[in-house]
């Protein structure tokens, strides 16, 4: 139906051209020195309706072609969009229209430079556009931050000014190795997570990397992933927010989740040890599941003693392995002899890392 469409309006386009092309060779002064061949008005009529419809044919003869090359512009156009977010849209549009605005101050002078005036004006005008858009889309989570903040913003009447909006908490941006880990959705479901999750669409991707894996492990931990995130988004009250922006200047997942709780004034959600640290030294606050979960462990004093089975030897010499029933290791001197066997143990030091906590004992005979 387009094309239809198309092919007759270039029809009439033809048509048009043709009649003010005729019209301009009927009142040239060319067409008056050859006057006598036609010396009637009916002829010139004549004249006028033949070059008119000689128009119209070639316009109607070649309109499929440009419909061919329009349909394939418009397509092309359509996938670069498709790809692009709407913020990035939205903000180079509005970014353009105030680069034109601002252009506008130039155009009046440089259109009044003798030969090139109206070309540079074109030129400026273009620049100005393309200056205003890129700025616009590099500093969009900027400016999306600063309406965020004066939107949210209300006054009392009068001479006080009082923020009444409830405090939702600063945005938790998930890494992949938390996603898999899957305890992230049973604190959210305890309430002790404020403010919305944010999923990165770069961590999704890794994650359907991940789960597309050859490697029959790998590919178990990304389903894991994906699998959590469903129950997140529907099984619990949270807002979750699922990020379209890349850092393509960045390679590196981790430096991106980085960059992106920058950007979002949020905190990064983990279990990674060597991102834990990166984070601290960049200033990114974090949230570690591992230091969590130590954290609500039962304390562990020294002195205190507790029977536990030993498992197997340690790394030194003579020593012996027992873990209790949350995962915590405790390392036993001198309990490679009694591997297999419960023991009755006494707590000699804890050591507690961002990575664990591992508890040294010796059994209760040996002091």
């Amino acid at each position: 139906m387009l094309k239809k469409i198309l092919r007759g309006l270039f029809t009439i386009i033809g048509l048009i051209l043709g009649y003010l092309v005729g019209k301009s060779a009927i009142d040239s002064t060319y067409f008056s020195t050859i006057n006598y061949l036609y010396d009637g008005p009916v002829k010139k009529i004549l004249f006028l309706i033949i070059l008119t419809a000689i128009f119209g044919i070639i316009m109607f003869l070649i309109s499929p072609w440009i419909n061919s090359v329009i349909m394939k512009v418009m397509d092309y156009v359509e996938k670069s969009l498709q790809k692009i977010p709407a913020t990035e849209i939205l903000f180079g549009v509005v970014g353009a229209l105030i680069g034109l605005l601002v252009s506008v101050v130039f155009l009046d002078l440089l259109s009044k430079v003798p030969i090139v005036g109206a070309i540079l004006a074109v030129v400026v005008a273009i620049l100005m556009a393309a200056l205003g858009a890129n700025i616009a889309i590099r500093k969009r989570e900027e400016f999306m931050s600063l309406i965020s903040n004066i939107s949210s913003r209300r006054f009392q009447s009068g001479k006080e000014k009082k923020n009444r909006n409830e405090h939702k908490g600063y945005p938790k941006v998930l890494d992949t190795s938390v996603i898999i880990d899957g305890r992230i959705f049973d604190i959210c479901q305890t309430g002790f997570v404020e403010g919305p999750l944010v999923i990165p669409n770069f961590v999704l991707a890794e994650l359907r990397h991940i789960a597309d894996s050859s490697d029959g492990l790998k590919r178990t931990r990304g389903r894991r992933g994906l699998d959590i995130l469903n129950k997140i988004q529907k099984e619990l009250n949270i807002d979750v927010i699922i990020y379209e922006k890349d850092f393509p200047e960045i390679e590196e997942v981790d430096s991106k989740l980085l960059k992106l709780s920058q950007v979002l004034n949020g905190k990064v959600v983990t279990n990674d040890y060597n991102l834990n640290k990166v984070a601290e030294f960049q200033g990114v606050p974090v949230l570690n599941v591992n230091e969590l979960a130590n954290a609500v462990k039962p304390v562990v004093l020294p002195g205190e003693e507790m029977k536990v089975q030993i498992i197997k030897d340690g790394k030194e010499s003579g020593q012996g392995i027992a873990y209790l029933d949350d995962g915590t290791m405790i390392v036993i001197e001198g309990g490679k002899k009694s591997i297999g066997e419960t023991k009755d143990v006494v707590v000699t030091s804890v050591l507690q890392t961002a990575a664990g906590r591992m508890i040294f004992a010796k059994q209760k005979g040996d002091i």
